[in-house]
């Protein structure tokens, strides 16, 4: 017997639901690539970008994924026998800097735990040390979707210039753009990447890469460039080079009616949205951790991140049984572990294209699924969310 016949919610960190109005924008016929409504909407996305980055730099498009954004950006700054420090938070900074291994350059991971956020007294130590500037960029995640955690960028930009070091500051920002604050230049970041799937509610198949006035002059002796990533050859004269051939229209079009949903919520609003919808969430969680068999990833609650939340097992039992039953028996797709915690946890996405009912369904299924399986948890999660949203709402 199942109830999950209905409209299916998907609550994965990325890709993450993509509005109909976004498909709606999406479902129109190919159009001229060298002029006309196609160049318009590229200049103004590019404007636009610009604004979500919070940068006077310069934005880029990609038809990628948000890995071929980690790519343009290493491309573009970095050079063989360069070494970059990773800020281990999770899984993912960690895979962009073996991404950069493979183009050769040298990379040193400083060790960071899954349950924690970056510690910046750490970084500063680190660049102390280094006192010949053999390091030459510093890459972290702002919100690493493995783990659920979420780093203090402002604290990790201060670090480095506190141990007076001159690194480029490089931040992913793949889980957090457009789900909470990021300030690229009143943070002082270099070098900012992100992706089409996740706060920005489009498809997969778009990256973007931010570059301020320093990460520029550093292109300009970077000897890992190629065609395809290249700044300097995507700011050509004619349209098509901004995107080295021919431009991913239709996500361009979605993209496009996306962002102007975002700018009509306003930004502020947007990041409102999304914690408080991530307070809901957190609130049911640690009503199920009362119970034993269950608890959060990320031990202090200011290093959760509001776009995710990673919930580990504690026990003997599978993660998958209850994904299994979300899915197959309600009709909801919830995360499941990752990396080093692929049978250890699962993750309730609240990102992108998402308000209360959508994150109250999702709560209420996985609620009903540690109930129905045996699972030792503590009861009222549901009630604990809507008490949190209430409290936040109240006039």
């Amino acid at each position: 017997m199942t109830v999950r016949n209905g409209r299916e919610f998907l609550a994965i960190p990325g890709p993450t639901n993509v509005p109909d109005a976004v498909l709606a924008a999406m479902h129109r016929p190919a159009v001229d690539i060298y002029s006309g409504d196609l160049v318009d909407v590229t200049y103004s996305l590019l404007d636009d970008l610009k604004t979500i980055f919070a940068t006077e730099g310069n934005a880029y498009i990609y038809a990628s994924n948000g890995h071929g954004a980690w790519q343009a950006a290493i491309s573009n700054v970095l050079s063989r026998g360069d070494k970059v420090l990773v800020l281990e938070s999770g899984r993912f900074a960690v895979g962009w800097g073996q991404m950069a291994k493979t183009l050769g350059v040298e990379i040193e991971i400083l060790p960071g735990d899954w349950r924690r956020a970056v510690e910046p007294g750490a970084v500063e130590r680190r660049l102390k040390e280094d006192t010949t500037g053999e390091i030459k960029a510093v890459m972290v995640v702002q919100v690493d979707t493995a783990s659920s955690a979420v780093n203090d960028i402002p604290a990790i930009r201060e670090a480095m210039d506190a141990a007076g070091h001159g690194a480029l500051l490089m931040v992913d920002t793949i889980a957090s753009l457009a789900t909470m604050p990021f300030e690229m230049d009143g943070w002082g970041v270099d070098v900012a990447v992100s992706g089409s799937q996740k706060g920005l509610m489009v498809p997969p198949g778009l990256g973007f890469v931010a570059a301020n006035d320093k990460a520029r002059a550093a292109h300009q002796n970077a000897d890992l460039r190629s065609s395809y990533w290249d700044w300097t050859a995507r700011e050509g004269s004619e349209h098509y080079m901004v995107y080295c051939g021919t431009p991913p229209e239709h996500l361009l079009f979605g993209l496009r009616k996306a962002v102007d949903m975002l700018l009509e919520e306003g930004l502020p609003a947007v990041f409102r949205r999304h914690a408080l919808l991530a307070q809901a969430t957190r609130a049911a969680v640690s009503r199920w951790a009362r119970g034993g068999g269950v608890d959060f990833n990320i031990l202090a609650e200011e290093e959760r991140a509001n776009s995710v939340t990673c919930v580990r097992v504690v026990g003997d039992w599978r993660p998958q049984d209850l994904l299994d039953f979300c899915r197959e028996t309600c009709g909801v797709t919830v995360g499941q572990g990752i990396g080093g915690l692929s049978e250890e946890a699962f993750r309730i996405a609240h990102m992108g294209h998402v308000n209360a009912p959508m994150v109250y369904g999702t709560l209420g299924v996985i609620e009903t699924g540690l109930a129905a399986l045996g699972i030792p948890h503590g009861h009222g999660g549901i009630q604990a969310a809507v008490n949190s949203l209430a409290g936040a709402l109240a006039p």
